[in-house]
């Protein structure tokens, strides 16, 4: 289906990148004092440091600086749901977070992998 989740402006990516982000560094990540700002998902590692809603007060800040991927699935903002293992959610929310991939992929740049990622596709 094209053009669904299209960005309401037109984004300019980056070509996708595969370096290797340690668990550290995703959570220094974390948008505050003036930081990089990161969400994971599905091992995927995508730079959302321009949108206020994932930085400190935002209302994704949960997110910040650590794989999301079971929470997105679960569409939720619960701190406990915020893990990185997604395998044994329901076909509905699985659904729902490749959504959400799709969603960030036409957003943000992709700037690396988690290292040691076992939650990818």
């Amino acid at each position: 289906m094209s053009g669904k989740f299209e960005p309401k402006v037109p984004v300019q990516l980056n070509p996708p990148k595969d370096d290797p982000i340690s668990q550290e560094e995703l959570a220094r990540s974390n948008g505050s004092e003036g930081e990089k700002c990161y969400v994971a998902i599905k091992g995927k590692v995508y730079d959302v440091t321009g949108n206020k809603a994932y930085l400190p007060g935002g209302s994704y800040n949960v997110f910040a600086g650590k794989d999301a991927s079971r929470a997105l699935g679960k569409t939720s903002t619960k701190s406990e749901d915020v893990r990185p293992d997604w395998d044994d959610l329901s076909d509905k929310e699985k659904g729902v977070l490749n959504d959400w991939v799709t969603f960030f992929s036409k957003r943000y740049n992709v700037v690396g992998i988690v290292e040691g990622a076992t939650n990818m596709d």
